[in-house]
């Protein structure tokens, strides 16, 4: 039997923000995801960043590295709230 109480959560408090002034955020990390799975999804992401990177530069799409960006974003936003999660 699993005892899902103990199970920490993400709390939903980080944002991404864009733009000049970072006053609008793109997008936030909803309540109530379990943060191991915030986590392995975070370190998935930054999987693909790295790979989208690497063939943005080495083929010139700067289209790929600005993916990567907003990527590494949102997988620095499920961290960031994973471990505010884990603080409760």
């Amino acid at each position: 039997m699993d005892d899902k109480s103990n199970v920490k959560t993400t709390v939903g408090k980080t944002k991404f923000y864009q733009g000049e002034k970072q006053t609008h955020p793109l997008f936030c990390i909803e309540p109530g995801i379990s943060c191991q799975h915030a986590r392995e999804q975070a370190s998935e992401l930054m999987g693909y960043v790295r790979d989208m990177t690497i063939s943005g530069l080495m083929d010139e799409k700067p289209e790929l590295i600005w993916a990567s960006h907003y990527l590494s974003g949102l997988a620095k936003a499920l961290m960031d709230d994973a471990e505010l999660g884990m603080m409760r």
